[in-house]
């Protein structure tokens, strides 16, 4: 699963890409995800984290795109203007990481995730696929050192690309950071 965040300050563009490679959804679903009342949750009848993201993005000068293809993979693509003051704050991502890749270990599923955050040049990248391979078979990502290196990475790594500080509200955007190589784009694969 890829999470991008890409804080394009310039343009006062915010993007968040989630994409994963599984089951991926039929057109008429994917329209159909769109309502509140659908779910393919079998615990309660309602499904309201997409339409609720839709709003939040139409609220803020933006949209939300889905883009699905059945035994593919979905990639959903919000988008929101940076500077608008309905926009929530991005939140504490080295704790949002740490839940999805423990939740990712659970019952023998090995899912991956590639974290991506982009603030204008400066780029910030946490693949588990790296980390698994140099902690060998032997030590699980689920370990509480290794969640706490994660966690500290993302820290500071979030910390370099906003020029010193450790959240958004406070960033000093515009210092001389590590440049991305990259585009800042979400592009699909």
């Amino acid at each position: 699963m890829e999470i991008s965040i890409i804080e394009n300050t310039k343009a006062d563009r915010l993007t968040i890409c989630i994409e994963d490679n599984g089951k991926g959804m039929d057109k008429e679903f994917v329209e159909k995800v769109k309502d509140p009342f659908v779910t393919t949750r079998t615990s309660r009848r309602v499904g309201l984290g997409i339409p609720l993201m839709m709003a939040a993005c139409r609220r803020c000068e933006g949209d939300l795109v889905i883009e699905s293809e059945k035994n593919a993979g979905t990639r959903l693509t919000a988008e929101f203007k940076h500077s608008h003051i309905d926009r929530a704050p991005i939140g504490n991502m080295a704790e949002t990481m740490i839940s999805l890749i423990l939740a990712g270990s659970e019952a023998n599923r090995a899912v991956d995730f590639i974290y991506r955050h982009i603030i204008d040049e400066r780029d910030l990248c946490l693949d588990t696929r790296e980390i698994r391979t140099a902690l060998g078979n032997d030590i699980s990502l689920g370990e509480p050192e290794v969640l706490i290196w994660i966690k500290d990475y993302i820290n500071e790594g979030l910390k370099n690309i906003r020029g010193g500080v450790k959240d958004e509200n406070n960033s000093g955007i515009g210092r001389n950071q590590k440049e991305n190589p990259g585009n800042n784009q979400c592009q699909k694969r």
